[in-house]
């Protein structure tokens, strides 16, 4: 099931980047012949805003983030797990704080229009709280498959050898 959700939202990312890169050239162009579509950029905007936070998901559970190594490479498997474990811990703690405000953010929003268009600005704001949750689950999903797998050495963020043979999830 996991596996066929992490291709749900691959499907998810390309179709909003294809919307996204379309709307942008259909806007150029139109712009170009002196017809500009108004709402062309805040669409591309809001479309924009949910592909970085689904984007983010994708890449928390393939660990694909950029992180700095420079130190924590030189320690050994049990202090980077701990390691990891501790700064997961605090970004589910920040997580949590954005899921929340987010919401509270979202329903103040719920009567403001988004630019030009009819849109309510909720539909932008609300990809804070639902990107941050979707973020948290695939890095409880990291911290969870790390907990079980310790003795192949699996790590949350960092990709060892033993993720070869991970999860289905991984090999999308």
């Amino acid at each position: 099931m996991l596996k066929r959700l992490g291709q749900l939202e691959l499907a998810i990312c390309v179709a909003l980047l294809a919307i996204i890169t379309g709307l942008v050239f259909v806007a150029a162009i139109t712009r170009f012949y002196g017809y500009p579509l108004v709402w062309s950029v805040d669409m591309a905007q809001l479309l924009f805003i949910w592909l970085c936070f689904l984007g983010a998901s994708r890449a928390m559970r393939e660990k694909s983030h950029l992180g700095m190594e420079v130190m924590v490479k030189y320690l050994g498997y049990r202090p980077q797990f701990w390691l990891e474990q501790v700064c997961s811990a605090i970004v589910l703690a920040f997580l949590g704080i954005l899921v929340v405000e987010g919401v509270k953010l979202t329903l103040l929003n719920s009567e403001r229009t988004f630019g030009d268009s009819t849109l309510s600005y909720a539909w932008v704001t609300a990809a804070v709280p639902v990107g941050c949750f979707i973020l948290g689950a695939s890095l409880v999903f990291n911290m969870v498959d790390a907990w079980r797998r310790q003795r192949e050495g699996v790590l949350v963020y960092t990709r060892t050898a033993a993720d070869k043979g991970a999860p289905e999830i991984l090999e999308l």
